[in-house]
């Protein structure tokens, strides 16, 4: 599910940033496809479902290209069939707006292998 959100701007946290509650990320959550879940009011987690490797691993160098340019780094984990991704924000050490701004990224990259 491609959002605007994914349109949005990957602005880094600054001093003094405090992490999103609930209150704070619910919409952003909201735009997000069905794979992304918040894990204890930290960090967002999905995992994307593949054919095989060889498309799981080419999503995963896509994702990683996204990360290189915008210089936020989700940790990926590849195996066959699946990429599993976990974001949030280390600085702060929660989430920001923009980890769902990646995750919305990382979903519209993810339409282009076209599983659902």
């Amino acid at each position: 599910m491609a959002s605007s959100l994914a349109d949005e701007p990957v602005e880094p946290s600054e001093e003094g940033d405090e992490p999103l509650t609930e209150d704070g990320y619910a919409e952003y959550l909201a735009e997000l496809g069905d794979a992304w879940e918040v894990v204890d009011d930290h960090h967002l987690e999905a995992t994307y479902e593949f054919d095989d490797f060889a498309s799981a691993l080419a999503f995963t160098n896509d994702v990683g290209e996204l990360a290189e340019a915008e210089w936020h780094h989700p940790d990926l984990h590849l195996s066959w069939g699946e990429v599993g991704v976990e974001m949030w924000s280390h600085d702060i050490g929660g989430l920001h707006e923009s980890d769902f701004v990646m995750a919305a990224r990382m979903d519209r990259i993810y339409e282009g292998y076209g599983d659902d």
